[in-house]
């Protein structure tokens, strides 16, 4: 049973590199385009084979990685077509699931929530320029809306 999809960026460049494709289950580059990782979603339903996506430090586990390819720099920043590009995944991700947009949760605020792991303190995702949001909960809060409103759409099919 999955727990949460867990929101990212990559630190890296708008296209997923080798590294990036083994630890997200999905990744959105640049022009909104969505590259499917080396690990399918269910690799993460049991992680004692260490066949998974190692996405979430201490929190891997009934959790799917979803990531951005960009980082939180004036060069590389999450685009606003990568962002709704990532909110429709992620929402189509919640139907195909089981989960709600409740359950999707950025990397920080799942560290946050996790003191004790290896991500404790990372950033990801703090800050959506196109959308003029920062900060930790209110990036989760945005994304968490936005997911909603691709979930009801998808429910009025």
């Amino acid at each position: 049973m999955f727990k949460n999809i867990v929101l990212h960026w990559t630190a890296g460049n708008y296209l997923p590199s080798a590294t990036d494709l083994e630890h997200y289950h999905y990744l959105v580059d640049g022009d909104g385009k969505i590259h499917t990782g080396k690990y399918e979603p269910n690799d993460n339903l049991k992680c004692t084979d260490g066949k998974y996506a190692a996405h979430c430090g201490g929190g891997n586990t009934g959790r799917i990685g979803v990531s951005l390819c960009c980082r939180k720099s004036t060069k590389i920043p999450p685009t606003k077509i990568q962002v709704e590009a990532m909110c429709n995944l992620a929402a189509q991700l919640c139907t195909i699931y089981g989960l709600q947009p409740k359950d999707c949760i950025t990397h920080a605020e799942f560290g946050q929530a996790h003191p004790k792991t290896s991500s404790y303190g990372k950033i990801d995702i703090n800050w959506i320029p196109s959308a003029k949001v920062q900060g930790v909960k209110e990036c989760g809060d945005y994304l968490r809306n936005k997911i909603q409103w691709y979930y009801n759409k998808i429910k009025e099919i």
